[in-house]
Order: structure tokens, then sequence, then C-alpha cells
């Protein structure tokens, strides 16, 4: 449909996924198929991941597979939709006998970036992504871990910290009791591929024990939702505790006038003016869980003034201000048109343009969105419409700290349910 206005956008950052195990301890569920691949809730779990990666920015994707390779690579292509707003190019590197974790990476060293992400293809964290890669380090480091605080590390080998230094890592402690513990998401120079002598190797048990004797090793804490599909009872608590934790919230935000300056169809980067706390807004919504969309009419395009390569070139300029500081927007949605004042095809009627709520509409069919914990902020009566006719709260912005007022909406406001 010509109304529709989705683009696809992404980083450069490139990710890389274990998804080479053999799931033994799932006996006949991964008999013909990798781990990763299980189903869960009608969807192979990796898509899950996949969508979390994309979402945060990454489409670039090498998947690090052994164990039942063809399978996974029949389901995920070169190329790969994960949604109208996801786009993937993956990468297969097929080890040819068990690596380990460490051995893996040095099968695919060829293809790996300076720096790269690192995910375990059996487990899923929710946090920020971007924010590990973003957090400042003093001096030297070769990996960035992220951590979890939980209130019984008895199950898990634990890690100890000097400020933001790993100091050790210790194997699993007598007593019950909170700790904080390797949460299988990593920040990682190419340079330690140096350190693996021999393979099998494995990154938890060989090489990471290394980068903290060296002070090279950061680690930080994150307390987001975990799942591990290892186990035949994680497995089962993840077809209903995934599907429900990956449907949150969403913040719905207007464009000129929330975002930015509206000094008047602003549609190239040198024109764009950040209103004060915007981009802190969007990572402090990002760090706590919720979608973050932007809804924003752009008639400058159907009146001639600009193209909608220009809008999409603004949008891709936008999360890339974002991302410096490890935060990002989930999807744009823009409409074109105008009833009066369009040129040619651009001249007409749309349930997108605001007051209409085609935008907002578009969106929640397309993501997992909780509407009841959902909520609009624009500037303009035409935004509050907008909100109202989609069933979202709607709160008029008037200038001023963005972030002062994101944080006064969202009070007592989370992604999910109490």
């Amino acid at each position: 449909m010509l109304e529709i206005r989705v683009h696809a956008m992404g980083c450069s950052k490139q990710c890389v996924i274990l998804v080479g195990g053999l799931g033994t301890r799932l006996g006949a569920l991964t008999r013909d198929l990798p781990k990763p691949m299980i189903d869960v809730a009608g969807r192979p779990f990796l898509e899950y991941l996949l969508h979390e990666i994309g979402r945060h920015g990454f489409r670039r994707v090498v998947l690090l597979a052994g164990y039942q390779a063809q399978r996974l690579i029949a389901r995920f292509p070169q190329r790969c939709q994960i949604s109208p707003d996801i786009e993937l190019e993956l990468t297969h590197i097929v080890e040819p006998e068990p690596a380990g974790t460490a051995g893996a990476l040095v099968h695919a060293a060829a293809v790996l970036d300076k720096e790269f992400l690192l995910l375990n293809g059996d487990s899923l964290f929710d946090f920020n992504l971007l924010d590990l890669l973003s957090q400042p380090v003093d001096g030297r480091w070769l990996a960035k871990l992220a951590l979890r605080k939980i209130p019984d590390a008895s199950r898990y080998g634990t890690v100890t910290l000097a400020q933001s230094r790993i100091v050790h890592f210790a194997e699993r402690p007598e007593r019950s009791g909170p700790g904080v513990i390797n949460g299988g998401a990593y920040w990682l120079k190419r340079e330690i591929l140096q350190l693996i002598e021999r393979t099998p190797c494995s990154l938890e048990r060989d090489i990471f024990p290394i980068l903290a004797q060296r002070g090279v090793c950061v680690g930080q804490p994150y307390s987001g939702f975990f799942i591990d599909i290892g186990l035949p009872e994680d497995l089962a608590r993840a077809q209903s505790c995934l599907p429900d934790r990956m449907t949150r919230g969403a913040a719905f935000l207007d464009r000129d006038g929330v975002l930015n300056l509206d000094d008047g169809y602003v549609h190239l980067p040198q024109h764009f003016k950040w209103i004060d706390g915007a981009r802190e807004s969007i990572k402090w919504l990002n760090d706590r869980g919720f979608f973050v969309f932007v809804v924003t009419n752009q008639a400058g395009v159907g009146r001639g003034y600009y193209t909608e390569d220009h809008v999409r070139e603004l949008h891709g300029w936008i999360n890339e201000q974002l991302r410096e500081c490890g935060a990002h927007i989930d999807a744009f949605r823009y409409c074109p048109f105008h009833p009066e004042s369009g040129i040619g095809d651009y001249r007409r009627e749309s349930d997108w343009r605001k007051p209409g709520p085609g935008m907002l509409q578009d969106l929640i069919t397309h993501w997992p969105v909780r509407v009841e914990q959902s909520f609009l902020i624009g500037d303009k009566p035409s935004d509050m419409e907008a909100a109202r006719r989609a069933g979202l709260a709607g709160h008029l912005f008037e200038g001023g700290d963005l972030r002062g007022f994101v944080e006064g909406v969202s009070a007592g406001r989370a992604p999910w349910p109490a």
C-alpha cells in the first residue's frame, strides 16, 4: 500500500551468536534439531533473540553453527526478514567439530570485526544491549561482560567486581544467597583470539579468568529478565514467560516539537536541534524496557519541500546519534500525505496522518505492544486525538526538559503489569 511508510535501518555493529551446542540435556527434542531452533510458543527460540538484536539496531549477524547446522541455515538464510522493520544479513560459520565457545570464534576469525557483541543462542537476557557497548572504561580492556544480580546464586559460578573490573570468577558457592553472575552477553575485542592456543576451548572457563587476572575484563551488572532453555524445566517455563516478557509497553513519541525544536519542516541533520533531555529520555525508556517509537506527520514531503529519502536518512542519523549514548529508537513511522496541499499522489486523505491513529495502530499490529502499559507524548492536540483513537494515554508536552517530563509521565508505570 502506498501509505505504509516502514523502513528498516540499523547500525554497522556486528553481533555473533553461538548456536552450535548439542543440547543433550533436552533429550529427544534436540535429536535432529539445534537447541536454538526448539519451538517456544510457536516460534524458534532463536527468532526471539534475533528480534531483540534487530530492534537494538544490529543488522549484521554471524551464526556460529555446528550440530544440525543445515536445519538452522534453511530456517534462517543469509537475508532474513524478522519483521517489517528488521531485516538481517546473516553469515553462517559451521565448525567441523565441537570446539567450545572460544574455539568457535577461532573458526570465525576471518569475518569478525575488531569489536563485536557475542551472545549465547540458548539464552536471552533482556537488558539494553547498547548500554553495555557505551559503558566508558578507564584504561585497557578486552572484554565487557553483562552481569546479573540475582537473589540466589547457588546454582551458578559467581563474579567478583572491584569497581568496574572483574577480578575473580568463582565456582558455585556452597551456601545460597545473593550474588553477581555471568549473564552470557559480551562486548569483545577480536584480540582475545590471541589467547586461544588450542581447541576445544571455553571462554567462560579458560579465557575470561585469564582476562580477569590481567585486569582487562570489565563487568556491568543488570537486573533484566533472563531465560535459558538448556534444561527441560526452564524450556517448559519459557513457553509462557518468554512471549509474555517480550510483549511490553511502548512510548510513542512525536518528533518535531518533542525530540527536536520545531523550526519548520526539519529534514536535514544540520537543521536538527535536540530538545533538552531528549536523548537522555530515550535512553531512560530503553533502560527500563519500553519500546520507543517515533510517529511523525511529514507533510513537507507531500508539499514537495523534501523527499522521503530525506526523512529516512534523517531518521537513520537520529539513531546514529542515540547509539553514541547507548540509546535507540525501535521503529519510525511517518505520514507524507496532505489532503489539501499535497502534490500528485501525496494529495490524499490518510488515517496515518494524525489525528488519525494509523501509524500507531500499524506499530501495535506489527510489534508485541501492551497497549494498557503504553503512552504517547506529543506537542499538539492532533497528537492527543491520535492517542485517544488508538486507545493510548496521551500527554501534551509544552516544552522544557523532556527527561523530567518523561519521568513524570512514567511514574508508577512499567512496561509490564505489576
